[in-house]
């Protein structure tokens, strides 16, 4: 016998229906639950004839690649290979490459992209409606995208790329709206406009109260909207000629307590501002510190960090603490770049770009929505890195008994009860 390696094993090809990913026909019974077909059949244009691909044919296979770990579009073909997986699903075609990158392109210079807003609108208002909490905390973030391709522009981190803004629900960490937007549109563009969208894409008897944002919505305009639809807001303030005057102004300094109760090395203190547009004065929020690298370039005593709120029955600390629980926003990109592979984009078309970002984002959005309805509570607090290594890369024999299909998974019997509970979730679900 020929030894063919170090270990004492030979390589063959089986013909039987394996898959390493049995997880992914979870996922795909979510979608089913959630009619993500249908919803996109809805929203999308119609093919141009008969011979022509439905959009629901592209945009599966990707939402499967993604979820499953799939970080470039090449990835599909993980997908296409799949056999056990495609039977399962009824995926009977997976498009070439090049068929999908024609119809992204295409699509995304048609009505792709508003389309697929209108897909992902759906699903946070059917998550919201299931939803006890009617109260929300609106988490606003633009994030960079490093992209060197032909339509990428020049972002204020000095690289090229695409710059979208995104608006986050911190209650149930959905995204409920974005904007994809070439690199050298600034964060601050269309400050109120986004804000009316994320307002407009809950249904009814929900509502937005807070906002909390950097220092991108510190603008006259966005406090005059709060303040004209009685929400509650903390943002991030510019530290102006006319901010670092009022900060003069404060003299009831103390120390910054943490929420436990413990001093911190930081100070705290308050001071009432009022911006040239602005129709109400508001609060600003200062916590300042000791500049441990004062010197002739540096000369200033102290390091400030400024909040602008009309939190006007809050202690400074508090509005402290709950502005910089914002953070986990900047946690739900890292998820949506790194996790979906949102990092990085496929084509060199700004408008292929976006309608694939928008797609992405459903993969986001249907999997927070996989957790917190059809999962035991405590997969919620994972990332999808984790239910990829726990729940959905576990290898799986497909075989026919009769006139069923049954799916063996190679795992305890534990995970074939996870298994189990999603699935009559799935089928309760509606």
């Amino acid at each position: 016998m020929i030894q063919q390696g170090i270990l004492p094993y030979k390589l063959e090809i089986t013909q039987e229906e394996i898959t390493p990913r049995s997880g992914l026909v979870l996922y795909a019974e979510v979608l089913r639950a959630l009619k993500i077909k249908e919803r996109v059949e809805r929203c999308f244009p119609k093919p141009g004839s008969n011979r022509g691909y439905p959009p629901w044919l592209f945009i599966q296979p990707v939402l499967m690649m993604l979820y499953g770990g799939g970080r470039h579009i090449d990835d599909i073909r993980e997908i296409r290979d799949d056999g056990a997986v495609r039977k399962l699903v009824g995926m009977k075609q997976v498009p070439s490459l090049s068929t999908f990158g024609d119809w992204i392109k295409r699509m995304g210079e048609k009505e792709g992209y508003g389309a697929m807003e209108k897909v992902n609108e759906d699903v946070v208002r059917e998550v919201c409606l299931r939803d006890e909490e009617e109260n929300y905390t609106l988490d606003v973030d633009a994030t960079v995208i490093e992209a060197e391709k032909r339509s990428a522009q020049w972002t204020y981190k000095k690289v090229k790329g695409y710059q979208p803004i995104l608006g986050f629900l911190a209650e149930t960490e959905l995204c409920v709206a974005y904007e994809f937007r070439k690199g050298n549109v600034p964060a601050h563009a269309g400050a109120v406009e986004f804000l009316n969208k994320c307002e407009k894409n809950l249904p009814e008897g929900k509502q937005i109260d807070y906002i909390r944002s950097d220092s991108a919505f510190y603008q006259a305009d966005v406090f005059n909207w709060c303040e004209k639809h009685e929400k509650k807001y903390s943002i991030t303030a510019g530290k102006d000629s006319g901010v670092m005057a009022s900060i003069e102004t404060i003299r009831d300094w103390k120390r910054l307590k943490t929420p436990e109760g413990d001093e911190t090395e930081r100070q705290v203190g308050s001071a009432i501002h009022i911006m040239n547009k602005t129709e109400n004065p508001f609060r600003l929020i200062v916590q300042r510190w000791k500049n441990r690298q004062m010197d002739l370039f540096s000369p200033q005593q102290w390091c400030y960090q400024v909040i602008a709120t009309n939190f006007d029955e809050l202690e400074p600390e508090e509005v402290v603490w709950w502005h910089n629980q914002r953070g986990q926003a900047e946690n739900l990109i890292k998820e949506l770049k790194i996790g979906f592979g949102m990092e990085q984009m496929p084509s060199g078309a700004f408008a292929a770009n976006a309608l694939y970002f928008g797609i992405g984002l459903l993969a986001y959005n249907t999997t927070l929505t996989q957790k917190q309805l059809f999962m035991d509570k405590e997969w919620r607090k994972y990332t999808i890195r984790t239910i990829r290594w726990r729940l959905v890369e576990i290898a799986g024999k497909l075989v026919r008994h009769g006139r069923e299909w049954i799916l063996k998974i190679v795992a305890p019997i534990d995970k074939l009860q996870i298994y189990q509970r999603i699935r009559q979730r799935c089928l309760e679900f509606g």
